[in-house]
């Protein structure tokens, strides 16, 4: 393993990152090990994707790569097409579940307050729509979810009092409320079916990372409930929630040292790793669940202003490629990949009239087969649109995931408090290097696509090492490119294949 510290820099992105993320000046407040383990790997990063460029907006006002089209199933306020069911408004989280006959069912909530529920379309095994039907009523702001490996759907309550839902795909049994899972602002939740646990988000702007252990798994009706908070040795430490009911205290509250994530979204689970989002911050994690390590997958706020991946909302992974697909909740209604290659990409991108009035990408989700990709424009149109993409979705064999489970950290990069711009072009920056291992380590500092400082490390061994990285030249383009007060870049490490960033912020004019 490596570690450096980058004297005088800081890991602050804006000010009000300072109030509520785990780092503050000059503090990790998960402790260093955590970090260690959470920021090893390199983060995903600004890419041109498996698929090219995004062609010209079709007729839907939907633009995608070529090769693929678009067609929709459904639209809020109107039957859906063969059947005589109304579809609801505000269409939200999905999944998809196989059928003897070889077709599937595609469940989708209703974000709406007071009525939400959720609806499900069945289709034939060529994706002829063949049946629609509600399968859950009586609940509010149903908004993420998630599908359980013995095929039932769990339907997510958004507002302060909310609960999950276990749902039959067909609407054949009733809805069961699963109150053991926790009454809070629901986000989405995932099955881990070989840990026999669930993992839980909550869409506050402090909300928590859960756990729920079934007494007799796969029974959801009663278990331990437990958020995370931090641990040592790099891992996660759950603590049980005293009163999972939320009765006199909300769920969040109830551990004082639990770790506050902003504004907990979408949830996948794929080959012994949770990914979920947080909106507010523009990440997207990966959570180890054997070895209980987690790491930033994606951080576009220490992209800065270009990141490719703003507000990430619902994600999922492609059944056979692993490729990750995320909605923005906003921003510039994309939906963008993250690759095995750990690049950052657009998919879709909606525009034009049908998608005004505030609209969001909501609730991706492959048919079992991962030829068909399913989303929502949440208030397009009338109240909702409810799309199918088609195209040649990529196969990668042997199917990998983004995060090798188990795999060590390789390199770290703490930081100390903010560094002046005019300081580090002239003096560069003090590093200081733990190596694990013999070897030439690059250590680089770049903002904006520009590079300020560099330096190389020679070990001859294993210890801690100071090494200063010289400043870099600038010419007037590049100091162009670094105006402003506080100019968010990175600190890189790499070491064979073996690559490291975090978020720095440079103060002050370049000049």
């Amino acid at each position: 393993m490596v570690t450096g510290t980058a004297y005088g820099a800081s890991v602050l992105v804006r000010r009000d990152f300072l109030k509520s993320s785990a780092l503050s000046a000059g503090v990790l407040a998960m402790g260093p090990a955590y970090w260690r383990e959470a920021l090893a790997a390199a983060p995903a990063t600004p890419g041109r994707g498996p698929y090219g460029p995004l062609g010209p907006p079709d007729a839907n006002g939907i633009a995608l790569p070529a090769g693929f089209s678009v067609r929709q199933i459904a639209a809020a306020g109107s039957p859906v097409a063969g059947t005589g069911y109304v579809w609801p408004l505000f269409p939200d989280g999905k999944a998809t579940f196989t059928r003897p006959d070889g077709g599937w069912v595609l469940c989708v909530n209703s974000e709406v307050p007071v009525i939400g529920g959720a609806s499900s379309i069945t289709f034939a095994a060529g994706g002829r729509i063949t049946g629609a039907r509600r399968i859950l009523a009586g609940t509010s702001t149903n908004c993420g979810g998630g599908a359980t490996p013995w095929g039932t759907w769990l339907s997510c309550e958004e507002i302060d009092q909310g609960r999950v839902w276990e749902c039959d795909p067909l609407g054949l049994k009733p809805a069961v409320a699963r109150p053991a899972m926790g009454v809070f602002t629901h986000e989405a939740a995932v099955v881990d079916p070989a840990g026999q646990r669930l993992y839980m988000t909550e869409d506050e702007g402090d909300g928590g990372f859960y756990r729920f252990t079934p007494t007799a798994y796969p029974d959801l009706g009663g278990g331990v409930l437990e958020i995370a908070t931090p641990g040592t040795g790099g891992r996660v430490a759950w603590v049980r929630v005293p009163d999972p009911g939320a009765v006199s205290l909300a769920t969040r509250l109830q551990v004082p040292t639990s770790q506050k994530f902003r504004r907990g979204e979408g949830l996948w689970f794929d080959t012994g790793v949770v990914y979920f989002s947080t909106t507010s911050d523009d990440r997207i994690w990966a959570y180890d669940c054997a070895t209980e390590l987690l790491e930033l997958l994606y951080d576009g706020e220490a992209i800065g202003p270009d990141a490719p991946l703003r507000d990430p909302d619902q994600l999922n992974a492609h059944p056979s490629s692993g490729d990750l697909y995320v909605c923005e909740d906003a921003d510039d209604l994309q939906i963008v990949m993250i690759t095995l290659e750990r690049e950052v990409a657009p998919f879709l991108q909606l525009s034009g009239p049908l998608h005004q009035n505030g609209t969001e990408l909501a609730g991706t989700t492959f048919d079992p087969a991962g030829r068909r990709l399913y989303f929502s424009s949440q208030r397009g149109g009338l109240g909702g649109l409810t799309y199918e993409v088609t195209g040649p979705f990529r196969e990668v064999l042997p199917r990998r995931p983004i995060v090798q489970v188990s795999a060590p950290a390789p390199l770290l990069l703490q930081a100390k408090p903010a560094v002046r711009l005019t300081t580090v072009r002239r003096d560069g920056l003090v590093v200081s290097v733990d190596a694990d291992r013999k070897g030439t380590y690059a250590l680089s500092v770049r903002a904006r696509g520009v590079t300020v400082a560099r330096g190389t490390l020679r070990a001859t061994g294993p210890g801690r090492r100071r090494v200063r990285l010289k400043p870099v030249r600038l010419g007037p383009a590049a100091l162009r490119k670094l105006k402003g007060r506080r100019v968010v870049g990175q600190v890189v490490v790499t070491q064979g294949k073996r690559r490291a960033t975090r978020p720095v912020t440079l103060t002050g004019p370049p000049a």
